[in-house]
């Protein structure tokens, strides 16, 4: 039975926590600051020391498709991922049976008001609370339910915190899973979504005017006054990542502003319970067209491509998709010629791909390298636990 010792934290500072202090009535005590109210969170011992949670960290900026990524891999483990039922209905969380996936918007520490105030962006680190963020995500990996504030995206102010109680895989995902060192050693697994400025404008574009009635120089304005703090904050972090999905323009069609896409798959080689995937013979270097009898393409065409490179210093493993997709069920062509993809059975990439046909990128590099990543999370995970079943078998054997 799983002990549970309390500890009431006074968080005074985005830079200093005071000496926990103990006591011993089951709970544990959280008091912390978020912009200028105090709050405070509850923890409560759920789960014994070897059923830990599997922490995964997904980073990127906004409007870069970490909601569709999230879909793509919640519906891998099973189960619908919807709001916490009658909770606060501006909630950024999402809860499927295995996974809990939480927005790190939660921890801002500033509102959009008080961001405006003191003239710093979302993307400043000094607009969000590690401290906070680290305990909790701690907390959880060790099966602590956190009460968690929420950021409300609608009115921009901070309000009261929900329970979040430890799933089997946490996913944390937003602007900086992998800024803070001490967050970054929680992770059981990392993925930076790598977007080029070309196509995040042509993106943004889209969804700006197309849909929230933006005008073209605002978007520009938007991006030129986030760039600073991207390049400082954000973009570094897929150093750390395990896995980076890289969105270029094509080099099929000279000049074709983000309409069709170029992706990457870079893949660190050594990551304890990772096997990089690879296309044909692994470590080789390959460029391989597939069209032709079975894969139907129309103009420009697919050209796949994948060997070894190195990555800010690291040895890594490149897969790589120019083009896209006609008809997405002749997709499994090119599944079969892919190994290591960690599927349960032949052709299942390509049914996760019909499944969410409708999905952005389901007909690119993107929606194919997503799916992947999100089996690969799958195998994993189901190593994680199979690794924690065999030790105490191992230790009784010896």
């Amino acid at each position: 039975m799983a002990v549970s010792t309390v500890y009431t934290v006074q968080i005074q500072s985005l830079n200093s926590i005071s000496t926990p202090s103990k006591s011993h009535l089951g709970l544990n005590q959280l008091f912390y600051s978020s912009g200028k109210k105090t709050r405070r969170a509850t923890h409560i011992s759920c789960s014994a020391d070897n059923d830990k949670t599997v922490v995964i960290g997904l980073a990127a900026d906004s409007g870069c498709g970490k909601s569709t990524f999230m879909r793509r891999l919640t519906s891998v483990f099973g189960g619908a991922a919807e709001p916490p039922k009658g909770g606060n209905p501006d909630s950024n969380t999402l809860i499927s049976d295995m996974t809990t996936v939480i927005c790190l918007d939660d921890y801002h520490s500033l509102d959009r008001n008080g961001r405006k105030e003191k003239g710093v962006t979302a993307l400043d680190p000094k607009a969000n609370d590690f401290d906070l963020m680290y305990e909790q995500v701690k907390a959880v990996k060790e099966g602590i339910a956190v009460e968690k504030p929420i950021y409300n995206h609608v009115t921009g102010l901070i309000d009261p915190p929900e329970l979040i109680k430890p799933p089997k895989i946490f996913v944390i995902e937003g602007l900086h899973p992998m800024y803070d060192a001490r967050v970054r050693e929680l992770l059981d697994f990392s993925i930076y979504l790598d977007i080029s400025p070309e196509v995040k404008f042509a993106w943004k574009i889209q969804r700006d005017m197309a849909e929230r009635g933006h005008s073209l120089e605002s978007i520009k304005a938007s991006i030129e006054a986030r760039k600073p703090d991207f390049d400082a904050y954000i973009d570094p972090q897929k150093q750390y990542a395990d896995a980076v999905i890289e969105v270029l323009p094509t080099q099929l069609i000279p000049d074709d502003e983000g309409k069709v896409l170029r992706v990457r798959l870079i893949m660190k080689e050594g990551v304890k319970y990772f096997n990089p995937v690879y296309l044909f013979d692994e470590g080789s270097t390959i460029s391989w067209v597939p069209c032709g009898r079975k894969l139907t393409c129309s103009y420009p065409g697919i050209k796949f491509a994948y060997g070894p490179d190195t990555y800010f210093g690291h040895e890594v493993s490149v897969l790589e998709m120019d083009g896209q997709f006609d008809r997405l069920d002749e997709l499994i062509y090119v599944e079969s010629h892919l190994s290591n993809i960690s599927t349960k059975f032949y052709g299942e990439v390509t049914q996760q791909m019909l499944k969410h046909a409708d999905f952005p990128g389901s007909n690119n590099g993107t929606g194919l390298f997503q799916t992947i990543i999100g089996l690969k999370i799958r195998d994993l995970y189901e190593q994680i636990v199979a690794s924690k079943v065999a030790a105490p078998l191992e230790a009784t054997k010896a």
